[in-house]
């Protein structure tokens, strides 16, 4: 076969390794909007201020140092001690946690039967705020997050590869950062199905989405269970941000993640965990080969920034609610 046919399969498969980065994204809008029935904007500054908490804990970098030096006029930046990967991780999930308290405590728990459109325009409002508040707490400089997982090509798959397609092809090129975000995405993935499907704690999230006055009823703690998902969502945002934060850097635009897992969710459903997968699937995928066929030879390029949006428009017009997304029908 021609080395075209294994670039072709290269682009296939680097498609998949991208779309598993879009999913870890889209789960994290998943669990909210199934467990609560909202649509969380600040899920992508979720993934940003859990990685900016991470790399500060590893670099014994002090809270706030930049407002403090601005007051006081000193000149502090770290503790002078550096955190094992293993450590910072645990300490940025226990932030996450007591965020996911105070989302509680604060936010959620004035705005209970309030309208879909009231929680949405108070996940935007909390976008914001933690954007600044990240902002303030570590600083605005570009970061480097490094948790020990190996990255760039995987020799072993290119050699193994290299006699595919003759002297013109070299190999599959895989990278290592793409392939273990693979393997953590699966082993979450059936993680949070069990977790919904064949757990208590997972049908009292699906009663409390689906009537919070009637979760109410039958004794369901309607702030227990919002602490829990959020808690949850905020462990996938970590998860996300390392994954997005060692490939590309710690930086304020690693926010915009969540644009690309908008397209995804409208695939997959809203309502889906196994949907964000796929849908993500289908996008990394689809870009990439959209680009390598007929972007790059005839388009001029750069159709991976708006291919993802023209396929979600296709899905809405003709299945809204997504592959695997629950049909809602409303008695009028």
């Amino acid at each position: 076969m021609s080395p075209g046919f294994f670039y072709g399969i290269e682009v296939v498969l680097n498609g998949l390794m991208t779309g598993v980065m879009y999913s870890l994204v889209a789960l994290g809008f998943v669990l909210i909007f199934k467990a609560s029935g909202i649509f969380n904007y600040a899920q992508g500054v979720m993934a940003l201020f859990a990685a900016l908490t991470l790399v500060g804990f590893q670099d014994g970098q002090i809270p706030f140092s930049h407002l403090i030096n601005a007051v006081f006029g000193t000149k502090i930046h770290h503790f002078g001690w550096h955190l094992p990967a293993i450590l910072a991780v645990l300490f940025a999930l226990g932030v996450m946690i007591l965020f996911a308290w105070l989302v509680e405590k604060l936010i959620l728990k004035h705005l209970v039967n309030q309208e879909p459109i009231i929680l949405f325009m108070a996940t935007i409002g909390l976008a914001y705020f933690m954007e600044g508040f990240g902002d303030l707490m570590w600083g605005a400089d570009i970061k480097t997050l490094d948790v020990g997982m190996p990255q760039g090509g995987n020799l072993w798959i290119e050699e193994s590869t290299a006699f595919l397609g003759g002297e013109d092809f070299y190999g599959f090129y895989l990278d290592n950062l793409d392939i273990w975000a693979s393997v953590v995405a699966l082993v979450l993935v059936v993680s949070l199905v069990l977790l919904s499907q064949y757990t208590k704690i997972g049908r009292a999230l699906r009663a409390v989405a689906d009537d919070h006055q009637a979760a109410l009823s039958v004794g369901i703690s309607l702030r227990v269970i919002w602490v829990i998902v959020w808690s949850v969502a905020g462990f996938v945002a970590l998860v996300a941000g390392i994954m997005w934060g060692s490939k590309s850097g710690v930086q304020f635009s690693l926010s915009l993640i969540a644009l690309k897992a908008l397209p995804v969710l409208m695939l997959g459903g809203f309502t889906s965990i196994p949907g964000a997968i796929i849908g993500g699937l289908i996008i990394g995928v689809g870009e990439k080969l959209f680009e390598f066929l007929l972007g790059a030879p005839f388009l001029g390029g750069a159709t991976e920034n708006w291919f993802a949006y023209m396929l979600a428009l296709v899905f809405l017009v003709f299945r809204p609610q997504g592959l695997f997304g629950e049909k809602i029908i409303e008695r009028v």
